[in-house]
């Protein structure tokens, strides 16, 4: 049966109902939409358009790190040591690369030099934060930084610019005292985190440089200075569109540091020695001043400012002269026969009558075996000892005192201590005495913790366990010099502009009469006939003479009844070569001590480098040319000085002394 059709019909009222209830949802909607999104714009634009206008302007300018110029060193007089030079570079910005191998493969064609640096230049970007641009190259010629600048539109990232290079003036005549600069290492950066925020970012800086010894490294806050700030304005990928001078902020420069150094005694002292090993140190025995405080050979500071090769950087270590090593502070050594003027006023002090005679006969029998003396002096006191040096008298005169007294006077005279000269390095080196010996072995060696008798004669010439530097042995003739105060040494004059720890000296606890009674024998070694400086410590500066005591150390054990005679040994056997002086003789006013490491006799070596560098002082002093008077100028040209043998040359060792520990000896080998 078919369905029958329906018909349906609906009201126009409801229809218009439901057309006018969804309208006015709708325009609800919208309305409400409208007041939300009015409301919005009210609170972006009134309320907080001045927060979202700081941040638009940040979005358009940026501040880019201004690191500050490092101060600048100077001499006593005013020359520049350390400075800054200007000097062209190369950086790759790696937030704006896409392959850093193809922008490198580029700039390789451009500079060459670059592929031999490439794995530096991979480890530095991934050490570097990304918005840290990486130096690709550094202090590059007028002809490569024009070609890089010429292309480096056309390679995204890289970057030419002009930067300033620290610069060492006087090459490696200042190389350990004033110290280098370095790229700053993951352990520096350890050690700088807590600090400022703005130093912290600093350290990142490409051209950051660190101090990493002497002068730069103990004064590196000061020197560091404060960064400053540059405003640029960036498109939206962040390059550098434009500056704005007007919201820059100019860095604030580091102080300058003036030394008590004098850079022309420096550099004396540096040309006297050409290649030989040693130290050289002078100091103003009035005021404490430095004048000279030399390591030789040094090395080129300016090596390491880039970053020193691997391979140059093995050169120095292996050499045999050790240029890396400070002689001035670091190394010590045994002083040898100058430790004979401390003992000699440490007899004194006790009650050793001056008078005293001994005959020397080259050798001296005590305990179970003998010691020897290169020369046969015949009988001496006290004064002729000095002169001649004579370790046979001095056997004797160290056994009459014992090694407690001595010690004492020598702690006196600043042997054993480490100063406060502003930087570090120092080793103190020994002066031993029974309780130092009781003390050191007692976990070492502790059937060897007395001292024995046999002992005594060695410590009486400056052999044994005794151990210098040769600013120690500087201070220690600059007090008997200067005779009442205990003059310290200062090698800081100021910084910016500022004097540095201008001290008082304490008095020296010691009878003036026993210091005189020295500082005439001291005269006697250079000037009297068998003086063993008398051929060779002349000044040639008319009335000025300079007075002072040889001395050889033992750097190897002697053969038994062998000669003590070690020029003809390799030049790590032979002896080392030490000279203690001050000058004027009548009328003291510079001091200082010469090591020469395996330089033989101290006559033949230390003495003739001495007596360069005591002239110059002298001829640059003003009142001391007023008594250079009717002096032949031909008199004071440079003359040759003839060698000759030391007394000085040190015995073999007690066999009834246990051998110098290796860890408190330091030949700087």
């Amino acid at each position: 049966m078919a369905a029958e059709p329906s018909l349906v019909f609906t009201d126009v009222n409801e229809r218009q109902g439901a057309f006018t209830r969804r309208v006015f949802l709708m325009g609800g909607v919208v309305a409400f939409g409208m007041f939300a999104l009015t409301g919005r714009l009210v609170h972006l634009q009134i309320l907080q358009g001045s927060k979202f206008q700081k941040l638009s302007a940040a979005n358009q300018f940026n501040f880019r790190l201004v690191p500050p110029p490092r101060g600048n060193i100077f001499d006593r007089n005013g020359k520049l040591i350390a400075g800054n030079r200007p000097s062209f570079r190369v950086m790759i910005e790696t937030n704006e690369i896409k392959n850093i191998d193809d922008t490198l493969d580029q700039v390789s064609y451009i500079l060459p030099q670059t592929l031999t640096s490439r794995r530096r230049i991979l480890r530095d970007i991934n050490q570097n934060q990304r918005s840290v641009p990486t130096i690709i190259a550094s202090d590059l010629s007028w002809e490569d930084f024009s070609k890089v600048s010429l292309y480096a539109n056309d390679i995204p990232g890289v970057v030419a610019d002009r930067d300033e290079m620290r610069a060492y003036y006087y090459g490696g005549a200042f190389s350990h005292v004033v110290g280098y600069v370095a790229k700053i290492s993951q352990k520096d950066m350890d050690k700088e985190k807590g600090g400022p925020e703005g130093e912290f970012n600093l350290l990142h800086h490409p051209s950051f440089r660190i101090g990493k010894s002497g002068i730069e490294k103990a004064f590196d806050r000061d020197l560091r200075g404060t960064a400053g700030g540059k405003k640029v304005e960036v498109d939206a990928r962040g390059r550098v569109v434009a500056e704005d001078g007007v919201g820059s902020i100019a860095p604030v420069p580091g102080k300058d540091i003036v030394l008590t150094l004098d850079a022309d005694i420096q550099q004396r002292a540096i040309d006297v020695f050409g290649q030989e090993s040693g130290s050289a140190v002078m100091m103003d025995i009035e005021t404490g001043e430095v004048l000279c405080m030399t390591s030789s050979p040094g090395f080129d500071p300016n090596l390491f400012v880039s970053g020193i090769s691997n391979d140059a950087y093995k050169l120095l270590h292996d050499y045999d002269h050790n240029p890396l090593l400070d002689k001035a502070l670091t190394a010590t050594y045994p002083p040898g026969s100058t430790f004979k003027t401390l003992v000699g006023l440490a007899a004194l002090e006790n009650g050793f009558d001056p008078k005293t005679t001994h005959t020397c006969n080259g050798v001296f029998p005590y305990g179970n075996r003998v010691f020897h003396c290169d020369d046969r002096h015949g009988t001496l006191d006290l004064h002729g000892a000095i002169v001649t040096s004579c370790d046979v008298y001095f056997y004797q005169c160290a056994l009459a005192v014992g090694p407690d007294k001595i010690a004492a006077v020598a702690r006196k005279f600043g042997l054993g201590q480490i100063f406060d000269i502003g930087i570090d390095g120092q080793k103190a080196g020994v002066v031993p005495d029974q309780a130092w010996k009781k003390a050191y072995f007692e976990k070492r060696q502790p059937n060897n913790t007395r001292w024995w008798p046999g002992e005594t004669p060695s410590m009486g010439i400056g052999q044994g366990y005794t151990n210098v530097n040769a600013l120690q042995n500087c201070v220690a003739v600059a007090r008997l010099a200067n005779g009442r105060k205990a003059v310290m040494p200062r090698l800081i004059k100021s910084i910016g502009g500022k004097p540095y720890k201008d001290t008082e000296f304490e008095d020296l606890p010691v009878d003036p009469a026993h210091i005189a009674f020295v500082r005439a024998a001291m005269a006697d070694v250079t000037s009297a006939p068998g003086g063993t400086a008398a051929r060779s410590g002349k000044l040639d500066l008319g009335p000025i003479l300079m007075a002072g005591k040889t001395g050889t150390a033992q750097a190897h054990t002697y053969a038994a009844g062998g000669s003590r005679a070690t020029l003809h040994l390799g030049w790590e056997k032979r002896d080392h070569a030490w000279f203690v002086a001050f000058a004027p003789a009548d009328a003291p006013k510079y001091a200082m001590s010469v090591i020469v490491q395996h330089g033989g006799w101290g006559s033949s070596s230390a003495v003739p480098k001495a007596r360069e560098i005591m002239r110059m002082a002298l001829l640059k002093d003003p009142e001391i040319q007023k008594r250079i008077v009717a002096v032949n100028p031909a008199d004071l040209v440079d003359k040759p000085i003839s060698d000759g043998p030391d007394p000085d040359s040190a015995p073999e060792s007690d066999p009834g002394a246990a051998p110098p520990p290796p860890d408190i000896i330091d030949n700087g080998v």
